[in-house]
């Protein structure tokens, strides 16, 4: 079997190439424009540690926003997640399993269209669809996609080609204990989605900064109605309270007090935190990226 991984692994080289992408650690290899039949193509970087070896199988944290997660000159911003040296830091003081990173790089126009769950909005009357869509108060309002909802084929692409693809060339542990999703913002949003919509494959979902008041909080009704076996799943929240995730506490407590009442125990299979004064920014996130790394990865 290591062998049928090995040749696997390397026959898929001409569609890799390692980019320039600084990282203080560990490399990246860049599957660039990753085919689906599912979403658009699109980059996938797959971040792989010092020492990573196929005699040892790794744990996977698939990210969104691919792009943002490793060297802040190629951003938008000028801000990254720090990923290599967050992870590479727990790594070294042996707070985390061993481990990679598969960053999903986000389809810029079309990403509230991926990130926003789909059956949170059609699982809504249709006169409430109405009262939302009227409404140009409503921060990532479904309408404003002139591509319709794409999150369910966006969870499609991850679980049925990508998860595939990683698990077959890379020395990974494929079972959903070690498989995790991450996300911030909407990221957060598409996060829980994917561990409600897919508890067999993802087995804990990180989500930062959640922006629940998307769609006017409907993503809270679904959750009430979807959420995983809390005795095999884990699940993480956190927020600031400044610039855009000022917005983000009200919601997050009904989410809190939603996940109790389903069996979830805060700080065993549930974790919540507020940061206050935090941002909505990479920055923010990569201060405090390591608390839900180590949580999950234990």
């Amino acid at each position: 079997m290591r062998i049928l991984l090995f040749l696997m692994f390397f026959s898929t080289l001409g569609c890799m190439q390692a980019q320039d992408i600084k990282v203080s650690s560990g490399k990246v290899i860049r599957h660039e424009l990753f085919s689906s039949d599912f979403v658009d193509a699109r980059n996938v970087d797959v971040w792989l540690p010092d020492g990573y070896s196929a005699h040892k199988q790794y744990a996977v944290v698939y990210m969104h926003d691919g792009q943002m997660l490793y060297d802040a000159s190629g951003t938008w911003n000028g801000q990254e997640w720090g990923v290599d040296e967050v992870i590479s830091g727990l790594l070294k003081s042996e707070r985390i399993r061993d481990c990679i990173v598969v960053g999903i790089w986000n389809n810029d126009g079309k990403r509230n269209a991926e990130y926003f769950p789909q059956r949170a909005w059609e699982m809504i009357s249709k006169e409430k669809q109405q009262e939302i869509l009227s409404n140009d108060k409503v921060l990532n309002n479904p309408a404003e996609s002139e591509h319709g909802l794409l999150a369910d084929n966006y969870l499609r692409f991850i679980v049925r080609e990508l998860k595939p693809f990683i698990d077959a060339n890379y020395s990974t542990k494929a079972n959903k204990e070690d498989t995790f999703i991450l996300g911030s913002s909407m990221g957060g949003l598409i996060s829980i989605y994917a561990i409600c919509e897919y508890p067999g494959v993802f087995g804990g979902a990180i989500c930062m900064s959640t922006h629940w008041p998307a769609a006017d909080g409907v993503v809270l009704n679904y959750i009430a109605q979807n959420l995983p076996n809390p005795d095999t799943h884990r699940i993480y929240f956190d927020y600031g309270t400044a610039t855009l995730d000022a917005l983000y506490e009200p919601y997050q407590l009904e989410v809190d007090k939603i996940m109790v009442k389903h069996g979830f125990i805060k700080n065993e299979n549930l974790k919540s935190e507020k940061f206050e004064g935090e941002p909505h920014t990479e920055n923010a996130w990569r201060k405090r990226l390591h608390i839900p790394l180590e949580y999950m990865l234990k």
